[in-house]
């Protein structure tokens, strides 16, 4: 089995982090908007639209508000088995380190995951920081 790990540091508040990362059906809005295109509830579930016209489903298999964790799988697609974590750890005053594990089978189809989450990873970090100034949350 594959292991993808990424550390992802963002000047924004842990809070604010947890805030846009539990809100699992605004993924496409709140976290990786243009990555994603489009998400959507389905039950226990996630409909996950990405701009290169992968559809996946992803269960949400818990949202953990006290250690700020989201665990999801993702079934159907390329994959044989396909579970994550995002945990979001303070990093100082204004800073949060947000810690991605990816683990899938086959071990085949490890690089095409691990360029997918480098791109949604910079895609958070931009969308997150930009919502961010001087440490407080923006109001639109």
């Amino acid at each position: 089995m594959a292991s993808i790990h990424k550390e992802i540091l963002i000047q924004a508040r842990p809070q604010d982090v947890w805030a846009a990362i539990r809100d699992v059906g605004a993924v496409h809005q709140r976290l990786a908007p243009g990555f994603v295109i489009d998400a959507r509830l389905d039950g226990d579930a996630r409909i996950v639209t990405f701009a290169n016209g992968a559809v996946v489903r992803e269960l949400i298999v818990t949202i953990d508000d006290q250690a700020r964790r989201l665990v999801y799988a993702a079934v159907g697609g390329r994959t044989t088995h396909h579970n994550a974590s995002m945990q979001v750890l303070a990093s100082g005053e204004n800073q949060s380190r947000l810690v991605w594990i990816t683990d899938l089978l086959p071990n085949e189809v490890t690089a095409i995951i691990r360029e997918l989450v480098e791109q949604g990873a910079a895609t958070m970090k931009r969308t997150l920081e930009a919502q961010t100034t001087g440490g407080e949350t923006r109001k639109e």
